[in-house]
């Protein structure tokens, strides 16, 4: 009998455990992504599909933000609480709405990622409470990622992938979170997966894992 595929995706090790009953109980009816699922592991296709489904306007920029933000948290026990005040941050979703609009299109251009990373960071724009760079990275990520395109995509980066960087990879320990950081790491990250004939997510997963090499 034949295994069922697995829903890794390439590099990616296991699913992100999450407890539902804690953020179901702790955010907005609004707020929860359809179809979700709610057997308590969740894998990065199960981001994505929120994040296609939000593309094509079947889902909301705040249920894109739930979903994601529950995969980035996982069973981090105040992941709810400030997922919450996230959302409080933008009862009706235009904050992110105006953020991530650059992301819809087929396939996001620099400037449309330099613009979507400085409106989440700007409190005049975009930024919301609770939602630093290390998250709103996430968030970008799911968002604007376009598989099998090659070139520049949006990647996360956290402290664990920021710290494991090497140096040509153009992002120093204490820059503030830069937008052009950001984008010199996705230039290195896209010219190292070309070089390996791998996607880009790829290094950004071998770096968190530590299996960078």
């Amino acid at each position: 009998m034949s295994q069922p595929p697995s829903p890794a995706l390439p590099g990616e090790l296991k699913p992100v455990t999450i407890h539902p009953d804690r953020w179901r109980a702790a955010l907005p009816p609004d707020a929860w992504p359809e179809a979700f699922p709610e057997t308590g592991e969740v894998w990065r296709r199960d981001v994505f599909a929120v994040a296609g489904a939000w593309r094509d306007g079947e889902a909301t920029p705040r249920q894109l933000l739930s979903a994601v933000l529950m995969w980035g948290y996982g069973p981090i026990g105040y992941g709810p609480w400030r997922t919450a005040r996230s959302l409080e941050g933008d009862p009706d979703g235009k904050r992110l709405a105006h953020a991530l609009d650059g992301l819809r299109a087929p396939a996001p251009d620099e400037d449309a990622l330099r613009t979507a990373y400085q409106r989440l960071r700007d409190p005049k724009e975009s930024r919301l409470p609770r939602l630093g760079p290390a998250f709103f990275t996430k968030l970008l990520y799911f968002a604007g990622y376009r598989r099998d395109a090659g070139g520049l995509q949006p990647l996360i980066l956290d402290s664990v992938v920021r710290r494991r960087l090497p140096v040509e990879a153009g992002v120093r320990r204490e820059s503030g979170w830069v937008p052009e950081e950001w984008l010199a790491y996705l230039g290195w990250a896209a010219d190292q997966a070309h070089r390996r004939g791998i996607e880009p997510d790829e290094v950004e997963m071998a770096l968190f894992h530590d299996r960078w090499s």
